[in-house]
């Protein structure tokens, strides 16, 4: 049995790092009933994962920030997406610290996984992913699931969503573990010279190595 919480109220909230990561209203998310937005997604519906296959939405909160507009501090804005920049199909908006997954060879001569989850302001500048001024009332959802998982959102792009966090029980290892800024800077770095064919595994690997 889940535990289906849903707060169909917006709670006004300060624009703070703690909505630096959830999905911006009008954000599309595969379900097992084609795409939908995340304004319409519910306790007990399906939703398209990564590694899982289909998995039951267990909570669904919704808060309405209130950014400050464009006259916020620059690195809260959230970030452009053009279509096909992250293999999405359509133009999206992330948070700056939005858990995303990109592929890279990179990161399989590093990790020895092709995938790597980054925050999305390392992204910036990337294939024209650019910070946007925010309108003045930006609404963040967060979809929750059973575990961690990373779902399918905007016809290809692919994000993280965090289980909720058990006050009560024992910590346990994320799921999935994001890059530090830093790692994801460098990451995104050689996928500039992965799209200009020029990437180099294993001067990339040293590089990583440097770093840490």
């Amino acid at each position: 049995m889940f535990d289906f919480v849903w707060n169909s109220t917006p709670a006004t909230a300060p624009w703070t790092q703690d909505f630096g990561h959830g999905l911006i209203s009008g954000t599309k998310l595969a379900t097992q009933i084609g795409w939908r937005t995340v304004d319409a997604i519910v306790p007990g519906d399906q939703c398209l994962t990564f590694d899982g296959g289909l998995q039951t939405v267990t909570s669904v909160e919704c808060h309405a920030v209130q950014t400050g507009g464009a006259a916020s501090d620059p690195t809260t804005w959230p970030l452009t997406v053009p279509a096909g920049a992250l293999g999405n199909k359509e133009p999206l908006l992330l948070l700056p610290d939005q858990a995303v997954l990109v592929e890279s060879d990179t990161a399989e001569a590093v990790f020895g996984d092709a995938f790597a989850l980054i925050p999305a302001k390392a992204l910036d500048g990337l294939r024209g992913i650019h910070r946007s001024p925010p309108p003045d009332t930006i609404n963040v959802f967060f979809v929750r699931f059973a575990q961690d998982e990373i779902v399918f959102a905007n016809f290809g792009a692919l994000f993280q969503c965090p289980a909720q966090a058990d006050l009560l029980a024992d910590p346990v290892d994320p799921a999935y573990k994001i890059l530090t800024l830093d790692q994801a800077k460098l990451l995104v770095q050689c996928l500039t010279q992965e799209d200009l064919g020029h990437a180099d595994p294993r001067q990339a690997a040293q590089a990583f190595r440097i770093a840490a």
